[in-house]
């Protein structure tokens, strides 16, 4: 029988019998990068597939400094392409899981452009599953979003609430990848974790609410000009928290298929307030002009109620709420940002 040292370093990955290899679509991106570190942190051999339209190598410095990380340079909406990667990557061995971050993140491109969310949101996980299959691989893990759900105004949303009515191309494609998971499960794989994020903020970001403000304030730090009259409020998770979470859903989550929303345990923050934090910490006298409508953009969610009870069944819980989430990314991304 094993000794409680040897359990205790299987669980953690801390022999290379216990070594798995995880296979990360996306891995060079702000999220992907972060779940990257803490894998090979726990000594799992991780092999990264990105096109970097989004992502940066400098993002896997670390990482691969340490030799349990490689990178592919692969457009995973290429099934062809993918394929040979994976194959030559894996060199006939057989990996434990895919985790699938590889998408269209920037709602707006989606929405002036519908096939760009088909191509890279979409067939990028359709390819992935293919991938998963020809390689007999048993475990796929994916980043879904809260904008699979639609518009729910006021009401709080759990994982079963419906009909889910995407109002952004975004979430359209990624309500279809959630429906091609379940497909594919009937099929092959073990099992399947669906990670239904919320807004994720922190460093390396390369979009967002937080980031766009901080350079319209750089550029001028007389005013600074809000999509929307600031009333929109949703639920904000530091990126450190999402990781956590999305690894225990991995390892506790006992169905075929675990679907969990990820978020803080509260109801969010307001754009306002973002505006403020952002304005009070580069240039304090700044005004901040807001719009009219209750959304910055065609897509945007203005109000969002997001239900993680579920996921506290699981016993995580998030060590930063929406406000503080808000507040440390706010550091992070100024520091990160030149004048």
């Amino acid at each position: 029988m094993p000794t409680f040292v040897q359990r205790l370093a299987s669980r953690r990955g801390g022999s290379p019998m216990a070594r798995k290899i995880h296979l990360i679509t996306g891995g060079a991106g702000f999220i992907g990068s972060h779940l990257v570190r803490e894998l090979v942190k726990r000594e799992h051999e991780v092999i990264v597939f990105d096109n970097l339209s989004l992502g940066n190598f400098c993002n896997l410095d670390c990482a691969l400094a340490g030799g349990l990380c490689s990178f592919r340079l692969v457009d995973c909406s290429n099934l062809a392409d993918f394929r040979s990667a994976a194959g030559t990557a894996l060199g006939g061995r057989r990996a434990q899981a895919i985790w699938h971050l590889a998408a269209n993140s920037n709602i707006p491109a989606g929405v002036a452009d519908p096939g760009i969310d088909l191509q890279h949101t979409f067939m990028t996980t359709f390819n992935a599953l293919q991938v998963m299959k020809e390689f007999e691989i048993q475990e796929f893990h994916f980043s879904s979003s809260s904008a699979i759900y639609g518009d729910f105004g006021n009401t709080l949303i759990c994982e079963s609430a419906g009909p889910c009515l995407p109002i952004s191309n975004y979430g359209a494609m990624k309500l279809a990848s959630e429906g091609q998971i379940s497909a594919t499960l009937e099929i092959h794989g073990r099992k399947a974790s669906i990670f239904r994020f919320p807004n994720v903020v922190g460093v390396p970001a390369t979009h967002g609410v937080i980031l766009d403000f901080v350079r319209k304030l750089r550029a001028d730090k007389s005013c600074l000009r809000v999509l929307g009259d600031g009333t929109q409020k949703k639920a904000y998770l530091h990126v450190d928290d999402l990781i956590s979470a999305m690894l225990t859903i991995s390892e506790v989550g006992s169905s075929k298929i675990n679907v969990y929303n990820i978020g803080p345990c509260d109801e969010g923050v307001t754009v306002r307030f973002i505006a403020e934090t952002v304005r009070n910490h580069i240039a304090p006298d700044a005004e901040v002009i807001y719009g009219r409508e209750n959304r910055g953009w065609v897509g945007d969610v203005p109000r969002f109620r997001y239900s993680t009870a579920n996921l506290s069944e699981l016993g995580w819980r998030p060590r930063m709420s929406s406000d503080a989430a808000v507040r440390r990314a706010v550091d992070e991304i100024v520091s990160c940002c030149s004048d």
